[in-house]
Formats: structure tokens, sequence, C-alpha cells
């Protein structure tokens, strides 16, 4: 199930969307620097790619175990879509990913909207009691923002990355 058409956190400074197909033009131009995938690997999708891709995930996880959320970070001063926020949800454990275009980096808005995610995903209807990021240990930026959502480096590892986690107190009758 995806929350594809459930509107996110309202930050001081952003607003997070539901993903939508139609956001793609905007959103190819957000990602377009090779910069961003340094430490994810990948390279900048083209438009009709990252479409298809979008159109994917909002149908949702084909998984009924597992929810897909996808919010785009919109800038209310920019009136810009800046960046995405994820959180794939199984059996209480959120995994969070982010990225934010590199005019925006540096600037907060990464952190504003994972630390909004972090207070919002132990209510219902989520009731996460885990937040687990995966983090390559050069990429000192993300560090940051899962440090600024109260998430710490554990000693495991997938993929080469450092494991970051947070236990939270569920709320919301779970």
């Amino acid at each position: 199930m995806t929350d594809g058409a459930v509107a996110g956190p309202v930050t001081a400074r952003l607003d997070l969307l539901p993903l939508r197909e139609a956001d793609a033009p905007e959103m190819a131009r957000v990602l377009a620097d090779p910069a961003l995938y340094l430490h994810t690997g990948g390279a900048p999708q083209p438009e009709d790619a990252l479409r298809a891709r979008y159109r994917r995930l909002v149908a949702g996880s084909p998984d009924p175990a597992v929810r897909w959320c996808n919010w785009l970070l919109r800038l209310r001063a920019e009136d810009r879509l800046t960046g995405y926020v994820q959180a794939t949800i199984a059996a209480g454990q959120a995994e969070l990913a982010w990225v934010v275009g590199t005019p925006w980096q540096g600037r907060g808005p990464a952190s504003e909207a994972v630390t909004a995610l972090a207070a919002a995903l132990p209510d219902a209807p989520y009731g996460v009691t885990v937040l687990l990021a995966h983090i390559h240990p050069g990429h000192h930026a993300s560090a940051a923002v899962a440090t600024a959502a109260g998430l710490r480096p554990t000693a495991a590892r997938r993929d080469g990355e450092v494991r970051w986690e947070r236990r939270l107190a569920p709320r919301g009758g779970r």
C-alpha cells in the first residue's frame, strides 16, 4: 500500500507533498546533478524514466505487509520542489531515505523534513517504533541529517553502509 495521496508533515519552511507522477519534470531538474549520486551510486534519470519510477512508487508495494511512503519537499519561500523523503514501513520499522537537490544542500531542508517524519511516524496509522537509515561512511551531510533526527550509528553494515537507528515509543493506539 502507498501513502502517495497522504500529505506529510508541514514544517516551518516545507510542505511534504505526496509523490505524484506529474512532478517528474520538475524533479528531474532537481535531481539532475551527478554529484548527488557520489555516495549512493546511480546517475540522474531522464524525465521519462523518473515518470515511470514515480508511477511504480505511487502504485505501492506489491507486498501488502510493506507500505511505501514518498513525499516531495516543497520549499514554500521559493514555491518549488527541492528534493524528497521516503519511508519504507514494515513490521513497525521505517527505513528512511532522502535526497535534496544541490542548490538547497546545507540550508537544512533534509534535516527539517526527516526530523518532522521522525516525529510523525510513531502516530497512527504508521505506528513506527524503529527508524532506520543506511548511510555511506563518507557521506557526512547525510550523517548530520540522521543525527538531527535522533538516529545514531550502529555497528551493523549493509553493502558497506552504516546502519543508523532510533527506537521510538508508539503512539496513536498501537
